[in-house]
């Protein structure tokens, strides 16, 4: 069975930036997901720190209105990994899950790390390249031209064991 994790799309990262087009392919993994009858999971990350944007009961932490509506299932988090001190894991194996799909924010922090947590747990992990997004940007790693998503969709690419795609290819070869 195959599920689909949504990952920190809540208001404190969606509204740092234009996110137009990742919430649209966001969107239509979502309606496709659903259309199918598989299991979409939103994960909503908490911090315990009032400066945060994600701090727990702050509008910042609360799911985002643009996908909000298809949020029937929500795990809450406090690390980059959403299996890390999760339900995820149980949930997934009642659900019979063995292939997740990760789209959703920070690209090269919680998407990531959950990509590589659910393959070291045993999943077939699809990485949907542009149905993610980050609030940093090449400036804010000091490396000039960087596209951040690109990099972080070669290295998971490269690793030979986390199939990396952009939306137009998971139409292709899903839909």
């Amino acid at each position: 069975m195959e599920a689909l994790l949504v990952i920190d799309v809540q208001n404190g990262i969606v509204e740092f930036a234009d996110f137009q087009k990742e919430l649209t392919v966001m969107k239509d993994v979502i309606e496709d997901f659903k259309r199918k009858g598989k299991p979409v999971i939103f994960i909503r990350h908490l911090d315990d720190e009032e400066e945060s944007s994600l701090y727990k009961g702050s509008a910042g932490s609360e799911l985002h209105a643009s996908l909000k509506e298809y949020a029937e299932c929500i795990v809450e988090k406090q690390t980059p990994s959403a299996f890390f001190e999760t339900d995820l894991s149980s949930r997934l194996e009642k659900l019979d899950v063995d292939h997740v799909f990760i789209i959703g924010f920070n690209t090269e922090f919680c998407c990531q790390f959950t990509a590589i947590a659910a393959f070291d747990r045993g999943y077939k992990v699809t990485f949907i390249e542009d149905g993610t997004g980050t609030t940093n940007t090449a400036e804010s790693y000091g490396m000039a031209g960087l596209d951040i998503k690109d990099f972080v969709g070669t290295v998971l690419h490269w690793s030979n064991v986390i199939e990396v795609l952009d939306y137009e290819e998971y139409i292709e070869v899903y839909k």
